[in-house]
Formats: C-alpha cells, sequence, structure tokens
C-alpha cells in the first residue's frame, strides 16, 4: 500500500507555464512535464541559495524528499535542453 503524499508548501506561481525551442513548431515537439513541486525546488535552491534542510522545511518535506523532487527537476530540464524537448509547467494535484 502506498503512503499518502504529504501537502507541500509552494510560495510560488509561475506567470510562463511553457518553454519550447525556438524556431520549432509546437506540434513537432516532445514534451517534459515539470510539477510545481520541482519548480519551487528549483527557486528555492537556485534563486533563494538556500541549503537543503531549509529548502525542506519550507516546503514542509524532508531533506530526502527535496533531495529526490530536486534530482528529478535537474534531469527533466537537462533533457528539455540536450533533446529540444518543450518545458511544461503543471500543477499538482494535491
Amino acid at each position: 500500500m502506498v503512503r499518502p503524499q504529504k501537502k507541500r508548501s509552494i510560495a510560488f506561481n509561475p506567470l510562463v507555464t511553457y518553454y519550447k525551442p525556438r524556431g520549432i513548431p509546437l506540434a513537432q515537439l516532445e514534451e517534459v512535464i515539470l510539477s510545481h513541486d520541482e519548480l519551487e525546488a528549483l527557486r528555492l535552491k537556485n534563486i533563494e541559495n538556500l541549503d537543503q534542510i531549509i529548502c525542506a522545511e519550507k516546503m514542509g518535506i524532508s531533506q530526502s524528499t527535496f533531495q529526490r523532487i530536486l534530482k528529478n527537476a535537474y534531469k527533466k530540464i537537462s533533457i528539455a535542453l540536450i533533446e529540444g524537448k518543450a518545458i511544461r509547467i503543471e500543477h499538482t494535484k494535491q
């Protein structure tokens, strides 16, 4: 049985929710979906320059969960950049 996901605190709502490579029609692109959790983790760690423990506290999750979310975000963004995919930011259902 899967444990229910803990509600996470997200203090940022992006104005732009889609990025795509220039010059390629949207119909020809594959998408990488970045969750709000992943975007918030990136913001706290890279923009606010906070320690992972503090980031995790701000999101109301454990440090290991924060690390896993951050790792997934980095991987998705790397795939999008290297393989020329679009990035869509999607609300997490809680």
